[in-house]
């Protein structure tokens, strides 16, 4: 059994009876749970409990779900490889002594180590395709807008989702129904659009295998300097779905070279004003003795110099950097302009094409503490999840394979509110 997957092991009871009852779910520790703790992987919110359920924690309830923890994660959601969290890193129950990616590692090893059915994460640029390539699950990056984000602690709102984890694509399409949906308490979902002409218009009735007819765009910048076994292993899968009636074009995303800066300046500075509000008075951590710092300025710095690790601190500076009298249209700005690009590229593609294909990561997982000493790398290694988080697009990785004995995942990407496309596609690989 994988060491490290819960932060907080805690069972909340669904109802007796619905589509998940006696099913097992692991949550991400980013996600609110009336009356349990909810820290984010952070000593920040360490004793943190919120007085209310997220909006997909309600849902599973009302589905008959069994909540069997909150799971471990890179702290705030800042990390793709689980390592950054206060509480210790989680090894990878599919490759021993490697991460299991991140930020939503923990809810990745709880399925693949068999601890829950299904579990919930939250991807913001990768956070639940990565972990679920690295240890050989399936995980969906829904549409933004498809899933409601109210209790969910921010980190970059206009780029974040919950989606799920499951051991097969049907599996987690059918968490996947249970959670989407419009929410009035979150302005920004949507009512999804239902399947043209068909009986059962559910995500998991999706997953039937039928690539007949497909057609595959697959975007040559995503394979450039991708290790040479995962590229094998992502041709051999593309080979699969040809041999089962689709076709697949070469095409160009010619903005992704410019994507990683652009998601990690957005991403840093909606970190930093959402992590404000993290001072050790109304939020978090309060730092020494009480009545120890009469002056304000020094507890907020104390409480945020203890309660957060190198690598939030290192985000919010450069946000703060980024959205600083100055510095907002040399920086931010120009990432606005290139994620308007990337989302112009995406749509061009997807005109000629019903999903596209790419490796999830560019690499097979890192050992544990690789990566850590070299933030740079770890930022690269998002090269092929982060546009699609720019563009609010849908993508699922599913198990493509293994090179070296290590897990490779298949990332599959649709158009908006294509859900069922990525799922059908899936599904024609297990």
């Amino acid at each position: 059994m994988s060491e490290n997957i819960f932060i907080t092991e805690e069972t909340l009871e669904g109802d007796e009876d619905g589509p998940l009852a006696g099913t097992t779910v692991a949550v991400k520790d980013n996600i609110s749970t009336d009356g349990v703790r909810t820290t984010c992987g952070s000593k920040m919110l360490e004793d943190y409990v919120p007085p209310y359920d997220a909006t997909v924690v309600s849902r599973l309830k009302d589905a008959g779900a069994t909540i069997v923890g909150k799971t471990n994660m890179d702290e705030f959601g800042m990390g793709t490889t689980t390592e950054t969290s206060f509480f210790g890193s989680t090894d990878n129950p599919a490759a021993p002594g490697h991460v299991p990616g991140g930020s939503s590692g923990g809810s990745a090893a709880a399925v693949a180590a068999g601890e829950a059915d299904l579990a919930l994460g939250s991807d913001t640029g990768g956070s639940i395709r990565c972990p679920a390539a690295f240890c050989g699950v399936v995980g969906i990056k829904p549409t933004y807008g498809l899933v409601s984000r109210y209790g969910l602690v921010a980190y970059g709102n206009s780029l974040e989702q919950i989606g799920p984890f499951g051991s097969s694509v049907e599996d987690a399409a059918s968490l996947l129904d249970v959670i989407a949906g419009p929410d009035g308490r979150d302005a920004t979902t949507r009512e999804p659009p239902r399947a043209d002409g068909a009986a059962d218009s559910s995500y998991a009735a999706a997953a039937d295998g039928d690539v007949d007819g497909l057609t595959i765009g697959v975007p040559t910048e995503l394979l450039e300097g991708a290790d040479e076994g995962v590229v094998e292993t992502f041709w051999d899968a593309i080979d699969d779905l040809e041999d089962q009636g689709a076709t697949y074009e070469e095409v160009s995303l010619p903005s992704v070279e410019h994507a990683v800066e652009a998601y990690y300046v957005i991403a840093m500075s909606e970190a930093s004003s959402n992590l404000a509000r993290f001072d050790g008075v109304r939020y978090g951590h309060a730092a020494g003795e009480k009545g120890e710092n009469d002056n304000w300025n020094e507890a907020f710095s104390k409480a945020r110099q203890e309660g957060f690790g190198d690598e939030v601190k290192r985000r919010i500076l450069l946000g703060t950097y980024a959205l600083s009298a100055g510095y907002h249209d040399k920086y931010y700005k120009k990432a606005q302009d290139a994620r308007a690009w990337v989302k112009q590229d995406f749509d061009e593609a997807l005109s000629n094409a019903d999903v596209l294909a790419s490796p999830t990561m560019p690499v097979p997982p890192f050992e544990l503490g690789e990566s850590l000493e070299d933030p740079l790398t770890m930022y690269l290694a998002d090269a092929n999840t982060v546009p699609v988080n720019l563009a609010n697009l849908p993508a699922i990785s599913v198990p493509a394979g293994e090179t070296d004995g290590l897990p490779v995942g298949i990332q599959l990407v649709g158009p908006a509110f294509g859900e069922r496309e990525i799922i059908r596609a899936g599904s024609a690989l297990e």
